[in-house]
């Protein structure tokens, strides 16, 4: 059957012959048959009683580059907006995008959901492809271009997708052979995401107006360059220091010039750093070497030999198994979980057992529990090296350790004692 509609054409509202399919016709007498006027009538009855108005009948490729997109611009963070746009132009885009929205059923929804699949997505991705979509077909009826139950609702993901990988968490040798292996400021900046638990963009966003009082006040983060607020509510929060890492960060200051504000970690111009470029830069080229010349990988193409890089050296495994890790020691230490939580500043304590405490087999517990034992303080050779002012500010504060804050929950768990304990787990490294 055939009927005119009034649609959104490219912002202008237009008049459109649309066809619509209503079944297979098997006479040919001047009369359809009695089911197809039947399921004629209640198709007109759904167009003429639909409503969105003329202007908002659009294609979902056109509401999501015109109204959905820069909605989330207003009103996300930039790295979300990028996560968005990535999944529409990548997966979505290519099933969807020419697709009336008003027209859209449940049924429609699966079958782009099973075409994606075919791609081999793991669980996780498949997950936020269809989080994404419903989302857009929420902000759509909110804003009046969809009528009726969000679509995706009753869909489900392909049981067969694969399941996703192990996350990784570094151990204390590791993290100790890292910072023995990588140059400043690189090593600091690792130094606070493996004894602080800050994530990478939180740590591009320091300042030394930020650490105070043996805390780090976690106020800011950064991406590409954008300086947005931290993830969730709960991030935005002190971190109490241990020793290990506060001789550390008077270290790092005094190579620095002793600054009292600015950025922790500065360019030559004084801006904050990418911590990507030091990632590239700094970190894995120093991890990355040629166990025949012990040159770094990307410093190798004109060596006489194929490079083989040294199996000696730890790997790389990103900066937020350094989370994972504060997370997995802080538990093998006896710290309850809500503790955990508040020190790596999650929303819910479920997502730091689920996804932040690694289980920890038994010979690893025995060997830590040595290495807890044997391991003298890092920084033996501090106080002779800082001035003897400096290091009586550091004592006169109560230790990095304490916090002043008035928080009754961390005070109730002597989160001083917890840190005092994970500060002499850590590693030790020779100067």
């Amino acid at each position: 059957m055939c009927y005119w509609e009034r649609r959104n054409i490219g912002s202008t509202v237009e008049q459109k012959r649309v066809s619509h399919c209503l079944g297979s016709i098997t006479t040919r007498g001047k009369h359809p048959p009695a089911d197809i006027e039947e399921a004629a009538e209640q198709h007109m009855a759904t167009v003429n009683g639909g409503k969105i108005p003329a202007e908002r009948i659009t294609t979902i490729g056109e509401f999501v580059t015109g109204v959905y997109l820069p909605w989330i611009e207003r009103h996300k963070r930039p790295s979300t907006v990028k996560c968005y746009r990535d999944i529409w132009e990548d997966h979505l885009k290519p099933v969807c995008a020419d697709v009336w929205m008003k027209n859209v059923r449940t049924f429609h929804v699966q079958g782009w959901l099973n075409k994606i699949a075919e791609k081999g997505l793991g669980r996780n991705s498949q997950k936020h492809v269809k989080s994404t979509l419903s989302a857009i077909f929420k902000v759509a009826k909110q804003q009046g271009y969809f009528d009726g139950v969000n679509p995706v609702m009753d869909t489900t993901i392909s049981p067969s997708a694969p399941e996703p990988e192990e996350t990784y968490a570094y151990s204390l040798e590791e993290l100790n052979s890292i910072l023995a292996h990588i140059p400043e400021p690189a090593t600091t900046a690792f130094a606070i995401a493996a004894y602080a638990g800050l994530r990478v963009g939180e740590i591009e966003a320091l300042r030394w107006e930020d650490y105070r009082d043996g805390e780090i006040h976690v106020s800011h983060s950064r991406w590409n360059g954008h300086e947005t607020e931290p993830k969730t509510a709960k991030s935005r929060a002190p971190v109490p220091v241990i020793r290990h890492l506060a001789e550390r960060l008077e270290m790092h200051r005094l190579r620095s010039g002793n600054p009292a504000l600015g950025p922790m970690f500065p360019t030559g111009k004084g801006t904050p750093r990418m911590m990507n470029n030091l990632l590239g830069r700094e970190i894995r080229p120093a991890l990355n070497r040629c166990e025949v010349c012990r040159k770094s990988e990307g410093d190798h193409a004109k060596a006489d030999h194929e490079y083989k890089r040294d199996n000696q050296l730890p790997e790389w495994h990103g900066w937020h198994a350094c989370r994972r890790d504060l997370g997995t020691n802080l538990n093998h230490l006896g710290v309850p979980d809500v503790v955990i939580q508040r020190i790596l500043r999650h929303a819910n304590v479920s997502t730091t057992t689920g996804y932040y405490i690694k289980a920890v087999p038994v010979a690893v517990r025995d060997a830590m529990t040595k290495l807890e034992n044997s391991i003298p303080r890092f920084g033996h050779q501090l106080d002779t090296w800082l001035p003897f002012e400096q290091a009586y500010v550091i004592e006169r504060s109560g230790g990095p350790g304490r916090s002043r804050t008035a928080d009754t929950q961390f005070r109730n768990q002597n989160v001083e004692s917890i840190f005092n304990r994970l500060s002499f787990a850590v590693g030790h490294e020779h100067w």
